[in-house]
């Protein structure tokens, strides 16, 4: 198959149109992915190259194209318990809560929902064991309307629950069987936990919160250093003081102008 020309003018149209809607950052060694990215798209549209999937992203009316586009470029692995050590933090910091008040867990860059529903099996076994009380909340809020639908039906391939135990997979999951092998779906008990929304973090956040703990991890490699700086001030006003924080532990420190207390690689404490 012939490569699609894709000209250093398109990529900075494409750049500059993703960057004005959602915040995405392109610098020049990127052009190659977001040629791999969609030319497939491209084809299988029956465009004719990039200038005409130029010309549908700018056209308001193709607002589902546009959505399909940032899917493509955005698509990260993602998979259950990432990055274990931040969920043993957050296992120790709820078990020495004192109180039994309401616990409100924002997963801000929820992809595919993997992060918030490891969060909610972590929640219910706190709840069972009589750590934390029962009136807890996750809000699990992402840009793609596409990776939303699919969170909220629960079901992911086997390899992504690898980090699972045996127990919270008996306790919260149903292995598929037939056509569904290789698959697991999150039992109601657990979903109906979680409340999914669409969110454009570059956008204001008004009606948030306030939450005890937020995670943002992963999403911040998209942006660049003024959209991350702007970002994480306008999550951070969501948390409540003392809260926790959490970034991806390979993203570091990101400058903001709210006060934070590391706590751990990727883990921070927002003064009280």
């Amino acid at each position: 198959m012939a490569v699609m020309n894709f000209s250093d003018a398109e990529f900075k149209k494409i750049g500059d149109l993703m960057y004005e809607a959602v915040g995405l950052s392109y610098n020049d060694s990127k052009k190659s992915l977001i040629q791999s990215r969609l030319a497939p798209r491209i084809q299988r549209l029956g465009l004719g190259g990039f200038a005409d999937y130029i010309e549908m992203l700018a056209d308001e009316n193709e607002a589902a194209e546009f959505q399909m586009a940032v899917d493509l470029l955005t698509t990260n692995e993602t998979y259950f318990f990432r990055e274990p050590k931040h969920y043993e933090l957050l296992e120790q910091e709820l078990s020495a809560r004192k109180s039994r008040a309401p616990l409100a867990i924002w997963s801000a860059a929820s992809s595919f929902g993997d992060e918030a529903y490891s969060t909610a099996m972590l929640l219910s076994d706190l709840q069972t064991a009589g750590r934390i009380g029962s009136d807890w909340s996750i809000l699990a809020t992402d840009i793609s309307h596409r990776v939303l639908l699919s969170a909220k039906e629960g079901i992911f391939p086997q390899d992504r629950l690898r980090a699972v135990s045996p127990e919270r997979l008996r306790r919260y999951c149903l292995k598929g069987e037939g056509p569904a092998e290789g698959q697991s779906m999150v039992m109601d008990k657990l979903r109906t936990r979680v409340q999914f929304g669409q969110l454009n973090l570059c956008k204001p956040i008004d009606g948030l919160g306030p939450f005890d703990v937020v995670f943002l991890r992963n999403v911040l490699i998209y942006f660049d250093i003024p959209t991350k700086r702007a970002v994480v001030n306008r999550v951070l006003t969501t948390l409540k003081p003392g809260g926790l924080f959490f970034l991806g532990t390979a993203e570091g420190r990101v400058q903001c102008d709210t006060p934070l207390i590391t706590v751990q690689p990727g883990a921070f404490r927002k003064p009280l």
